[in-house]
């Protein structure tokens, strides 16, 4: 059965997985398919950085005070697609680094008080969290949840309720040791670590490749860190885009349009 839904879990904190959950889905978007990344990272708030101007409701309003209200009042674009260009979402108009996707990207982002937050990451919050993941897979081709470390029931509905779970990790051997031990906090709560996605940071110490046993790992170059630089993998097509693209159509069974100068370089990806 072709995958709907993923779940990026960090296997550490900082990891990139917000970074990576747009980015896989600029790579969605750019050949074509509307994607949805929604927010299970209630502590960091991650996500709202990637959407410009005022989010109201976000997701956690969706979860608490507006459970029956529709997903789709708390999507907001991300620049560079087609519909965030027609919202008059990014750069000015006249700017011609501003990436044109033929589909779509919606952030389903958290942005939210104190209060509301310890509301939202209640067991039964939680349970409202995997049916609004449900209702995302009816109305998008895709849809990718940035779940933080496994610690919170919002982080363990995230990564129990979809298709595929995968590990983000840095690429070191921290980050290797980190993704083991998330493995057996997954079996704990009866859920697995489908793949892992290797990020480098750059410069990086004690950097180490692939290599965790269960599972395929593909390994992600470093790109800009700038929020204001996503998504990098609206265009081009670098080692960081390629690993993206390979990325991509792993997880979701896909075989995506995008064209390379030497597409060979994509299948060294693939593990």
């Amino acid at each position: 059965m072709k995958a709907t839904t993923l779940a990026l879990v960090g296997a550490t904190g900082g990891a990139g997985t917000t970074r990576t959950a747009v980015e896989l889905a600029a790579i969605g978007a750019r050949d074509g398919s509307e994607v949805a990344v929604v927010d299970a990272a209630f502590t960091t708030q991650g996500l709202s950085e990637y959407v410009s101007g005022r989010i109201d409701p976000d997701l956690t309003t969706l979860l608490t005070d507006e459970p029956e209200t529709s997903l789709s009042t708390a999507a907001y674009p991300i620049a560079g697609s087609e519909a965030a260009r027609s919202e008059g979402v990014g750069k000015t108009a006249g700017d011609a680094a501003e990436p044109t996707l033929p589909g779509r990207v919606d952030a389903v982002p958290a942005r939210a008080p104190f209060e509301r937050l310890a509301r939202a990451k209640t067991a039964e919050a939680a349970r409202t969290l995997e049916r609004r993941i449900d209702e995302a897979a009816t109305a998008y081709d895709a849809v990718v949840v940035d779940a933080a470390p496994l610690g919170s029931n919002e982080a363990v509905a995230a990564a129990t309720c979809v298709d595929r779970a995968v590990a983000v990790r840095p690429a070191t051997a921290h980050g290797r040791d980190a993704t083991q031990r998330l493995r057996g906090r997954m079996a704990d709560v009866g859920g697995g670590i489908d793949a892992t996605l290797a990020v480098d940071r750059a410069a990086t110490d004690g950097r180490e490749g692939a290599g965790e046993a269960g599972g395929e790992t593909v390994e992600i170059p470093a790109t800009t860190p700038s929020i204001s630089a996503a998504p990098t993998a609206a265009t081009g097509g670098g080692p960081y885009v390629r690993a993206m693209t390979a990325a991509y159509e792993a997880a979701f069974d896909a075989s995506t349009g995008i064209e390379f100068s030497d597409s060979g370089l994509v299948d060294r990806f693939r593990r």
